[in-house]
């Protein structure tokens, strides 16, 4: 196993605040399956262009194998995350303990979206709780495994998930949901389309 030292700490006796591992080991797979909210990080190309960063939660999350994750999108504001991936794949994931013992962990890898009646669907759906408001799945070759101290994370506890944005899918229904992402997922905030089947806006 390969490891470094960033910074010396004097808590930390092995000195040791970051860590590489060859893959998801089952002891990390373990502690995502513990986290109530995870990070995902992508951005364009362009250097004016804007980075992305989400949270997410709602038990979406899943290790699919030593080197590869996935995670259930729902409809949002927006659809950053997908045309990142259509333009790069470049995606990071992001988790922090909230409780004891510290430890931030970050998955570095290629993504891309699978999309309902996609060849890859039902297979993959599967393993995701049926939530309302899917819009894809993300699903990304993990190169790069790396934990840290988080010495830093503040310590709080979780008093549950919101249904605010489970609440607003129902709301909207199918059709309304259909006729959103058309409207407000299409493109980024920079204009590279989210699908295949969008033209980019300069």
């Amino acid at each position: 196993m390969l490891r470094w030292s960033l910074h010396w700490e004097p808590d930390n006796p092995n000195n040791e605040m970051a860590m590489l591992h060859p893959l998801i080991t089952p002891e990390l797979k373990e502690f995502i399956e513990r986290q109530p909210l995870y990070f995902v990080a992508t951005a364009p190309l362009s250097a004016s262009g804007h980075v992305n960063l989400s949270p997410k939660g709602l038990d979406t999350f899943r290790v699919l194998s030593p080197t590869r994750a996935a995670y259930l999108d729902l409809t949002g504001s927006g659809n950053e995350t997908a045309a990142h991936l259509l333009e790069n794949g470049r995606i990071t994931f992001m988790f922090c303990a909230f409780e004891e013992p510290p430890k931030i962990l970050r998955l570095y890898g290629a993504g891309r979206c699978i999309a309902p009646g996609e060849a890859q669907w039902d297979e993959m759906a599967a393993g995701f709780p049926a939530l309302d408001g899917i819009r894809q799945i993300v699903m990304a070759d993990i190169q790069r495994v790396q934990t840290s101290c988080g010495f830093g994370v503040p310590l709080m506890r979780v008093e549950g998930h919101r249904d605010t944005l489970l609440a607003w899918a129902r709301k909207k229904g199918p059709e309304g949901l259909a006729d959103y992402r058309v409207r407000k997922n299409s493109q980024s905030i920079d204009g590279l389309p989210a699908s295949k089947g969008n033209t980019q806006v300069s």
